[in-house]
């Protein structure tokens, strides 16, 4: 009896205990949430730290219907690093290690209590540390999650990288001890291991960089990330970095960055680092001729460029009739160029964007730059105000060619002046840990007198202020205000009875608001920017008592131009990506102002003016808005190659009045009014981008079609000077632009470089219903830039650390112009007849530059560290007519060819740096 007694007490409890391990439940929340309702619903109670629950807070979707504890856990953390232990109702997490009940027969391989390695054999840290008294470990890295049924080997994938910058290093060596099993990372800084569960050294080693040990524990297959720290003291030069395969995976086609490394190595003339002179051998930008003020990006006109310094507008971004840049090279940090898919927080121009940043740097100790060269001279001094908090950079540029004129033996150039400078001044300083605040001053000033009888005076001048603030790791503000102005004057002969001053000024203040907010798969940049113009369009002065010439004057004009701008980035995965883009623009022309009205279907001229509308100060006499697009697509086939495909249209406002063939410094400017239309453009471009042989070779091609409406072109024998109706003497024309361009680019090794080449067309229509509107019949004819093939080679060559020679060749085809034909009588005269406009081409151009590139010791305490470049600008000689002029001789008309530099322009400069 008490045998049967027994047995159905021990079924009862046994009954009684499974009972109470079975349990339903059902989870949809974070684990964290997952665990708190356990412990809610259950007699369980857990013990962990809660850093291990928050770096493992995954997200919970399982369903359970009377299970055991035991698989409830096993299916929680499962994919986690979290092991667990079942004591009673106490359930203990580990991180990634193992609780074991029997030590001796569960874990593996301990003998005397030291860690192991393969074979069993347990570390000796006594011998690795006698071997290695100078280095010391680093930080301890445990590999995968520990579990119960073990396998002979686990595979380890790892990376070395640059622990400040994060680039990939190369070869690498990984020591693994105790066998001393050595492997080598490689181009992409990967390596691959197989070892057995247990604990190692991993240590390494790299040129350049720290020997350094970490300890290394394995419990499963994963991955390993070593980050090792330089160790050699960088010279004090500017360095040029690229990010792996960003040609190919950013999203945006048509867009080159400059910096001055690239600069440093292009053979200029007068041998002067040039921002402007580096662009034009870009595929897809050229200029009119040798020696032109204007750059034309992908055939729009010289005036559809905007050009950026720090967010503030630059009117005239050039020196010398465009020999120079008028921004000293050495302050530039990086140059972005948009000829496509311009971003949407850049508008008021339908043609490109040259975003230009200057240096920002926070140092401990002076630093200085500067260079010597035949023409000009340069420094740049970058100084701490507060040690690692604000920063003071200071650079001024200038020529002393006025000197050289005047050691010259001919009187006439004996007496000319030529000289140009610009000052740059940029504070910066770190309020806080989340906030930079920057402030900005420019000025620019240009002096030139070719002639005896006038001098012509232009400057630049930029005020602004920049805050930025990092709110979080995904959202952040950028805010600037800044102030532009450009004027010139023209003084003419103080002592002859004509003598005058006319000037001409523009002037705005631009308010300006970008946000970034980034998620897993979107980057969205949000914002608005306001401007405020101020145009004097000129005015007319005598000199001296004895000038005939009266005081004239044109009225002043005023714009607002805003605008609200939107874009998203999305990754839809790795290969495929968007970006799109919305701008909408808004510009008031604003009084006072006199507005002439014309009769409809009449030619605008004095004849048809019904009626002038008087508007006060700060009236609405126009209002103009249009919805701008910017989309992007990008495809990759692999991380090596792509293809990418955009759309933009862009708004104009402010148009630039000139009949020279290339931008002049006597241009002036005008915004649109109830006469005068904006500009619209728009342009569909597809490019295919390839990288090869280990990322060191690029390869690119781009085609474009863009179509432009309303730019302004002028009447046959236009007056655009002290005109007050500008409208009588221009037409506004439709522009179409179409093109291929190639890029092969070698970026690294002893000879690196590029080959580009474009082929493009370019066209202008001025039609109408009235004969003096039109200009060809109105038929599409070459516009004045239009140059169909466009070679540049840039070549490279280092012979060692300190000496190497760089060269370039450029081809183009001659630029379109007009010839006179033949005469006729009319009125007892006699006339020339002209050609269709732009129906002839000047001779095709061509130049080979080479220079030689010497720098100073590389010891790293001395003074200052130098550089001497030694180069020659058309070298072959080339006779390049920049124009072709006709005069009558004899009742002949013959024709003559001008040239900027017919002859090898050697020149010798010197950099230093401290």
């Amino acid at each position: 009896m008490n045998k049967y007694l027994f047995l159905l007490f021990v079924f009862v409890s046994i009954n009684s205990y499974s009972q109470e391990n079975i349990i339903s439940i059902q989870f949809k929340d974070s684990l964290q949430k997952a665990i708190q309702k356990l412990e809610d619903q259950t007699d369980y109670r857990f013990f962990y730290k809660k850093n291990w629950i928050q770096e493992n807070n995954k997200f919970v979707d399982l369903t359970f219907e009377n299970s055991a504890i035991n698989t409830i856990l096993t299916a929680l953390f499962d994919s986690s690093d979290l092991n667990f232990y079942i004591d009673e109702k106490k359930i203990i997490l580990t991180y990634k290690n193992i609780i074991y009940d029997d030590i001796l027969n569960n874990f593996p391989s301990i003998e005397n209590k030291s860690p192991i390695a393969p074979n069993n054999v347990p570390i000796n840290f006594e011998k690795i540390d006698s071997e290695n008294k100078s280095v010391q470990t680093k930080k301890t890295f445990v590999i995968g999650k520990e579990n119960k049924t073990t396998k002979t080997t686990y595979k380890i994938n790892g990376t070395i990288t640059n622990s400040k910058t994060g680039e990939p290093l190369v070869n690498a060596v990984i020591t693994i001890f105790p066998k001393k099993n050595r492997i080598i990372s490689d181009f992409d800084g990967n390596f691959t291991t197989t070892l057995p569960q247990g604990k190692y050294i991993f240590e390494t080693e790299s040129l350049g960089y720290k020997k350094e040990r970490f300890e290394i524990i394995i419990y499963n297959t994963g991955n390993l990330n070593l980050k090792l720290e330089e160790s050699l003291t960088i010279l004090n030069e500017i360095v040029l970095e690229s990010n792996t395969n960003q040609n190919v995976k950013n999203l945006s086609a048509g867009v080159t960055t400059l910096n001055l490394e690239e600069m440093k190595n292009i053979p200029t003339v007068l041998g002067e680092r040039d921002l402007l002179k580096t662009a034009v051998i870009i595929p897809g930008i050229k200029t009119a001729g040798e020696g032109s003020a204007g750059l034309n990006v992908r055939g729009g006109k010289e005036d559809q460029n905007l050009f950026l310094l720090d967010n503030a507008n630059i009117y005239n971004p050039s020196h010398f009739f465009g020999l120079f840049s008028s921004i000293n090279p050495y302050l530039i940090e990086k140059v972005d160029i948009y000829k496509g898919s311009i971003p949407s927080e850049f508008g008021g121009r339908i043609s490109s964007v040259f975003d230009i940043k200057t240096k920002t740097e926070n140092n401990n100790q002076l630093k200085g730059e500067g260079g010597i060269g035949p023409v000009t001279s340069n420094i740049t001094l970058n100084t701490p105000i507060i040690k690692e908090k604000s920063n003071l950079i200071l650079g001024a540029r200038a020529t002393y060619s006025n000197w050289i004129l005047k050691t010259l033996d001919n009187p006439q150039i004996k007496n000319s002046e030529a000289s140009f400078y610009d000052l740059l001044a940029k504070y910066s300083h770190k309020l806080n840990s989340k906030t930079d605040f920057q402030t900005l001053l420019y000025y620019s000033k240009d002096k030139f007198n070719l002639s005896s009888d006038s001098t012509n005076i232009y400057s630049n001048r930029i005020v602004g202020i920049n805050v930025n603030h990092y709110f979080n790791e995904r959202n952040s503000l950028d805010f600037s205000l800044t102030n532009s102005n450009y004027k010139f004057n023209i003084d003419f002969d103080k002592n002859n009875s004509n003598s005058f001053n006319f000037g001409f000024s523009i002037d705005d203040t631009k308010l300006y608001l970008k946000g970034k907010y980034k998620l897993e798969k979107h980057k969205f940049n949000y914002g608005f920017s306001s401007i405020l113009y101020k145009i004097k369009p000129g005015a007319i002065k005598p000199i001296g008592e004895n000038s005939i010439i009266e005081y004239q004057s044109i009225d002043s004009e005023k714009g607002l131009e805003n605008a609200l701008f939107l874009s998203d980035e999305i990754a839809l995965n790795e290969k495929i990506g968007f970006n799109f883009g919305l701008r909408y623009s808004n510009f008031l022309t604003l009084g006072a102002s006199n507005q002439r009205l014309y009769e409809e279907n009449t030619p605008i001229n004095d004849e048809n003016v019904v009626e002038i509308k008087t508007y006060k100060n700060n009236d609405v006499v126009k209002s103009f808005n249009g919805l701008e697009y910017r989309l992007a697509f990008r495809y990759m086939f692999s991380n090596t190659n792509s293809i990418k495909l955009s759309y933009d249209t862009n708004y104009q406002y402010v148009h630039k009045l000139s009949t020279n063939t290339t931008q002049s410094p006597t241009d002036t400017w005008k915004i649109v009014d109830s006469n005068i239309k904006p500009s619209l453009g728009k342009q569909l471009s597809l490019g295919y981008f390839k990288n090869f042989k280990e990322n060191i070779y690029e390869f690119s091609v781009e085609t474009y079609y863009k179509k432009s409406t309303n730019f302004l072109d002028y009447k046959v024998g236009a007056e655009l000077i002290l005109n007050d109706y500008i409208e009588t003497e221009v037409v506004q024309g439709e522009g179409k632009s179409y093109g291929v361009e190639l890029l092969l680019k070698k970026t690294l090794g002893r000879l690196n470089g590029w080959i580009g080449y474009t082929y493009s067309r370019t066209f202008v229509k001025l039609d109408s219903n009235f004969n003096e509107e039109i200009v060809n019949n109105g038929a599409f004819f070459p516009a004045n830039f239009d140059k169909p093939h466009d070679l540049s080679v840039i070549l490279n060559y280092r012979f060692t650390k300190r000496y190497s020679f760089s060269s370039n060749f450029i081809y183009q085809t001659g630029r379109p112009i007009t010839y006179p034909i033949g005469t006729y009588d009319f009125g007892n005269s006699q006339y020339t007849l002209y050609s269709d406009r732009n129906k002839f081409r000047i001779p095709d151009y061509y130049r080979l530059d080479i220079g030689f590139n010497i720098e100073g010791n590389h010891k790293i305490k001395k003074l200052a560290h130098s550089y001497w470049n030694i180069s020659i600008y058309n070298v072959l000689g080339r006779n390049n007519p920049y124009s072709i002029y006709f005069v009558s001789e004899n009742g002949e008309i013959k024709g003559y060819k001008t040239s900027i530099f017919a002859i090898p322009i050697p020149t010798i400069t010197y950099n230093f740096k401290f």
